[in-house]
């Protein structure tokens, strides 16, 4: 078993590395959601009439 280095460097980001970061993790974030978003929907419209059908329209 290898047992890592206690002194590790760190790589320091600059301001602009941060802000950078941050845009892309809020891009991916929106992206992900976005795209949730359209399965939810292609669900619904392509289920949503078969669903009708499957109900009985006589509750008795």
């Amino acid at each position: 078993m290898i047992v890592a280095d206690k002194n590790l460097e760190l790589v320091t980001l600059t301001e602009r590395q941060r802000k950078a970061r941050r845009n892309r993790s809020v891009a991916i974030g929106v992206a992900l959601a976005a795209l949730v978003i359209i399965f939810y929907i292609a669900t619904i419209v392509r289920f949503g009439h078969h669903a009708s059908a499957l109900m009985p329209t006589n509750l008795m």
